[in-house]
């Protein structure tokens, strides 16, 4: 069901890294993210704003650039763990008729500019500067106490095709969700941890939602708290609930251009090379949570585009049950 995985890829990725995100309003992105989902800023100037987790030492995790075109992603990144895997990197894309090129990108070493076979738009490098790690700097915490990047979900037209060329670049799955022997969703790892890119079915390719840990399942509330005190009561737009895949405790905000921040509690270990990765049935699992409600429509529908990428119909359009068609079903069942 899921494709072969090589274990010695070309070049070695290592983890997710940070994402570059455009916005229209630099100064209210910049209050969201550090005083909603509690980032710490490590450098800014007028035109963008670096931020990073309270638990990460490397300068930036995200992003945010001032736009007029806000509400695009420019690149999710990743990190090689060594600078020569760039180079190797940069001969594999291009042997493949893939896009690769060099940038010069602030605050990180080389860096190269890559897309995948479906348009993502991707940007590698293996080193960035530091700085000093503000978890145990109490005084200075704000927002839900952001620890560090985790995740990447996008959208792809076909979940397996997407799941096979990063599989063949060292991704493992620790979960996958199938219905009818078909994949629907890949949750695949570089870093030890059950995930670092989650692929799912759908207008593609767009970056679904970024993911940040949080050191306590209460952050996750006082989150939700926040934005309903700064003015964002509308933009938790699913949960708190448990993810049935990774078992985490979680919430969905949408910040100010529409982007999607998941927070959630940090998941299991998947070093080993033993560990399998665990088989979901889409028929028994109701939108991938152990409980609360299932995700309303646009949860499914709406995604962050790649600046200046073109879109692609998935190959099957998903249809996942939604609060919409859950609702609908509990009334039509109470009259029936």
């Amino acid at each position: 069901m899921l494709p072969a995985v090589n274990l010695r890829p070309a070049f070695n990725i290592t983890r997710t890294s940070h994402v570059i995100l455009t916005v229209a309003d630099l100064r209210k992105s910049r209050e969201f993210y550090t005083d909603v989902v509690g980032l710490v800023v490590s450098d800014e100037d007028e035109n963008s704003c670096y931020l990073r987790g309270l638990a990460e030492a490397c300068h930036h995790s995200l992003v945010l650039v001032q736009s007029q075109d806000g509400g695009k992603c420019r690149r999710i990144g990743f990190r090689v763990f060594f600078d020569e895997d760039l180079d190797i990197a940069y001969q594999y894309f291009r042997g493949r008729g893939l896009p690769a090129e060099w940038a010069e990108a602030p605050y990180q070493g080389r860096t190269l500019h890559v897309s995948d076979p479906i348009g993502t738009r991707i940007e590698l490098c293996a080193t960035m500067e530091t700085r000093q790690r503000m978890y145990l700097h109490k005084e200075k915490h704000k927002g839900a106490y952001a620890q560090r990047l985790d995740h990447f979900q996008i959208h792809a037209p076909d979940t397996y095709a997407l799941c096979a060329f990063y599989s063949e670049l060292g991704f493992r799955n620790s979960e996958y969700l199938t219905h009818e022997d078909k994949l629907l969703g890949a949750f695949m790892y570089r870093k030890g941890t059950c995930l670092d890119l989650a692929i799912v079915p759908g207008l593609a390719p767009r970056l679904h939602h970024l993911a940040y840990t949080v050191p306590e399942a209460h952050d996750i509330f006082t989150g939700c708290d926040l934005a309903g005190i700064y003015g964002y009561p509308s933009s938790v737009e699913r949960g708190p609930g448990r993810h049935g895949p990774g078992g985490m405790l979680f919430v969905y905000l949408i910040d100010p251009d529409g982007h999607r921040v998941e927070l959630f509690n940090s998941h299991y270990q998947t070093i080993d090379i033993e560990i399998e990765p665990v088989r979901w049935d889409a028929a028994t699992l109701s939108t991938n949570v152990r409980w609360g409600l299932p995700a309303l429509a646009r949860w499914y529908s709406v995604a962050t585009e790649f600046e200046g990428v073109p879109l692609t119909e998935p190959v099957e359009k998903p249809n996942p049950e939604t609060l919409e068609s859950y609702i609908r079903k509990r009334e039509e069942a109470a009259q029936g």
